[in-house]
């Protein structure tokens, strides 16, 4: 009798332990516990609440790090952006090294409530594949998640090939992408927050920036040249300004600041970041650039990604060019 009531006594204990661990497990700081007599061991415990007030934006992905920062660049862009509650994965890389440098800066990549791409090409798309896995090893081993919703422009699934024949767009299809993925594919603006826009397609007015080609989109009935249509971006609304948030600007920094300005009704831009497609620019292209954001006055700018030394140095001249590599953190009001 005694050996049957211990024995009720350990169930019980058993019991009340397992539902403690599963209240545990509900909660947005614990991702799993492990149940043994007497004790529950958590593990993999979230870091800080997500930024509330104002933007903290983290640089994952660029084509340099920072000095004594050792963490992994790659040629593309990937930013984590926390504001207003929410967390956002702008562009996802070429490879897995977002997911690495995460992990190694303690950010929770699945806890994500969008991701936003800024276009099609594989050096912003390539890492949605390592983040399909991420996700589906999330599910394997019973990780608390929780799936984010993809954001593009409609073309951006489109098949993209370069002047060589080379496959340059996303790896992985839109059908595929939505059995894993809720997903959001839109031309208009959308408001992820009270304060951060998703611009949507970006109107050209300029007549010296958005007009190269980059290789062809594959359609059904043949290819045609690439304007990179699905090029889009973010702007934060600040209390002091506007904050551009760009991938590669193939439509245009300036068509691009134009659009925010216009959604925001704020005409103060404080800070552009991302990459601005300056690489070998025409010189009307460079020259229409540069005296246009000379005219705007923006706190500061940094420039990264698709922007060649050469840019960097003409756009020191008219505006404060700040350093950028991954690991950096900028915060905003």
């Amino acid at each position: 009798m005694k050996g049957i009531g211990q024995h009720r006594i350990f169930l019980g204990v058993w019991t009340v332990l397992s539902i403690c661990g599963s209240l545990l497990l509900s909660s947005p700081r614990v991702r799993g516990y492990i149940c043994g007599p007497g004790a529950i061991f958590l593990f993999d415990v979230h870091a800080a609440p997500v930024q509330e007030n104002g933007m903290k934006l983290t640089i994952l992905v660029d084509n340099n790090t920072l000095i004594d920062r050792y963490f992994l660049a790659e040629p593309g862009i990937s930013l984590y952006i926390e504001e207003g509650g929410k967390r956002i994965l702008f562009d996802v890389g070429y490879s897995d090294v977002f997911i690495r440098n995460a992990q190694k800066m303690k950010i929770d990549l699945r806890m994500l409530d969008y991701v936003v791409l800024s276009h099609g090409h594989l050096d912003h798309t390539w890492g949605l594949d390592p983040l399909v896995r991420l996700y589906a090893e999330a599910d394997l081993e019973h990780l608390v998640h929780h799936r984010p919703t993809i954001l593009a422009h409609p073309l951006a699934f489109t098949a993209k090939k370069s002047s060589r024949g080379e496959e340059i767009g996303s790896m992985i299809s839109q059908d595929s992408l939505s059995r894993h993925f809720p997903v959001n594919l839109s031309a208009a603006p959308v408001w992820l927050t009270e304060n951060l826009l998703y611009l949507g397609a970006i109107e050209r007015k300029t007549g010296f920036e958005g007009k190269g080609r980059v290789g062809t989109v594959v359609k059904p009935d043949g290819e045609e040249p690439d304007y990179v249509q699905d090029d889009t971006a973010l702007v934060y609304k600040s209390h002091r300004g506007l904050v551009i948030i760009t991938g590669c600007s193939h439509s245009g920094i300036c068509n691009i600041v134009e659009q925010a300005k216009k959604l925001c009704r704020e005409e103060k831009v404080i800070d552009i970041v991302g990459g601005l497609h300056l690489l070998n620019p025409s010189d009307e292209q460079l020259r229409g650039t540069l005296e246009y954001l000379g005219k705007l006055g923006s706190d500061s700018m940094h420039a990264c990604h698709c922007t060649d030394l050469r840019s960097k140095i003409a756009l020191s001249k008219v505006v404060n060019i700040k350093e950028v590599g991954v690991g950096l953190t900028l915060e905003y009001d």
